[in-house]
């Protein structure tokens, strides 16, 4: 029987997915220390381990090196740039990843994220807590133009949401999903259009060499004044001290983020500000993603995959 070493916090805290996957591999080590595993520490970990459950642990080259033993990888949630793939895909071990399994928790934030925005819900109950008694008219979210760049599995369902409140949903992608988005009404367009036409722009990307810093400062300053930006995705897609600057002089009305480039944040001057709202990475975080995250997992230890470009993981 395969040793497995469960590297994620959440899942070695989590009773019901240490019992499930107890059950199946008797011989499970949890990181019952809560240590954030990376570098030399993940490979002490790792060591004697033929399979691992991993969370935002970075498995790099020099990881899989220092550990030849280890030959299956299963991810604890749907984001694999922690991963390094063609390393993976030299080494011979295999992923087992599932897309999508928390894609309703994620969309459901973004749209909590739009109508607290929309409506100053977080700024008026700082307001009331200082003491403070403001009537901040706000907009409503039905009717609005929403641009979601990305779409995924996460950006398909978010569409789906946002059709409900009538909103006229625009979609960037470097994939064709011409079908979905004749049957949703979705207007497919570029990323400059995209942002230069919708009320809230909405990101749902991966992070990689291609979109780094996607929302650079000359891109967010084609958004309106009176729009709105929502990262539910990964930190590093959007400038962050230029989002600062356009926040503070009212070139952005307000932004929302799950994700920043450097988790905690480091800039207090921008999480700060009356007018962003920040949460701590908890876009798939309910009780329902967190289970399905932990069963894709545990099943990902048993249908897995060598990585291969364009085909796994898509």
């Amino acid at each position: 029987m395969s040793r497995v070493a469960v590297c994620s916090r959440s899942f070695s805290k989590h009773p019901v997915l240490r019992a499930e996957i107890a059950a199946q591999y008797p011989d499970v080590t949890f990181n019952d220390a809560g240590i954030a595993l990376k570098g030399d520490a993940l490979i002490d970990y790792l060591r004697g381990h033929e399979m691992a459950v991993v969370a935002l642990e970075p498995v790099t080259d020099e990881v899989l090196a220092a550990v030849p033993e280890l030959r299956v990888i299963a991810k604890y949630g749907v984001g694999y740039d922690s991963l390094d793939l063609a390393a993976m895909q030299r080494h011979g071990v295999a992923l087992g990843w599932q897309g999508g399994v928390n894609k309703r928790s994620v969309s459901e934030l973004v749209i909590c994220f739009a109508v607290d925005l929309l409506r100053h819900v977080s700024l008026g109950d700082r307001e009331i807590r200082a003491g403070e008694w403001l009537l901040r008219p706000g907009r409503q979210l039905s009717d609005r133009t929403v641009g979601i760049v990305g779409c995924g599995h996460v950006g398909k369902d978010l569409a789906k949401l946002l059709r409900a409140f009538g909103c006229q949903v625009l979609a960037h992608d470097i994939l064709d999903f011409q079908d979905f988005y004749e049957t949703h009404g979705i207007e497919a367009c570029g990323l400059e259009d995209l942002l230069r036409r919708a009320d809230i722009v909405t990101l749902h990307l991966p992070r990689d060499a291609s979109t780094m810093n996607i929302l650079s400062a000359d891109r967010l300053g084609l958004m309106r004044p009176d729009s709105l930006l929502i990262n539910a995705a990964r930190g590093g897609l959007v400038d962050e001290a230029a989002l600062k600057d356009m926040l503070r002089d009212g070139r952005i009305a307000g932004a929302a983020f799950d994700v920043f480039a450097t988790e905690p944040p480091e800039d207090p001057d921008l999480v700060n500000l009356p007018n962003f709202l920040a949460t701590p990475h908890t876009g798939g975080s309910t009780d329902e993603g967190i289970l399905a995250m932990g069963h894709a997992a545990i099943a990902g230890l048993s249908e897995h995959r060598v990585p291969e470009p364009g085909v796994h993981p898509l």
